[in-house]
């Protein structure tokens, strides 16, 4: 009897492929971190950025929804610092939850990725070793 890995469900939203206009400045001082997103979900962005940021910092976005082209504002929080040492990144970067988005907003963004493809997992999906073994476990007993 062959055991399958069960991999650990991190993810909150699907994100997406995508190379977005949009305008990200730091909230405290009006800094413009960014003019690109090139990875997108309802709940936030990966965004292009050559200035150093810590995470916790609050920004406003203005975001052009993909596919539909009309622009909203939202806020949010820096939850993740990409430095780009890692093949797989694209240089440094800037992961940016969103904050609350009103009504208008959440179905532009998710009407528009509808038409954008999935992004690819850039490294291997981590293990749930426990669920693996209660799998394996419950798999043994009989009906």
């Amino acid at each position: 009897m062959g055991s399958i890995l069960i991999p650990v469900s991190q993810r909150r939203a699907i994100r997406h492929a995508a190379r977005v206009t949009c305008q990200v400045v730091r909230e405290r001082d009006f800094k413009l971190l960014s003019e690109q997103a090139v990875d997108l979900s309802i709940g936030g962005m990966l965004i292009l950025t050559d200035e150093r940021v810590l995470t916790g910092e609050d920004v406003i976005i203005s975001l052009r929804a993909p596919g539909i082209g009309s622009w909203f504002d939202a806020q949010g929080t820096i939850a993740r610092v990409v430095h780009g040492r890692r093949p797989s990144d694209s240089g440094r970067a800037l992961g940016v939850r969103f904050n609350a988005l009103d009504m208008v907003s959440r179905s532009y963004l998710r009407a528009g990725l509808r038409s954008l493809p999935p992004s690819m997992p850039a490294r291997e999906p981590r293990i749930d070793y426990a669920a693996t073994v209660a799998n394996i476990m419950n798999s043994g007993r009989p009906s």
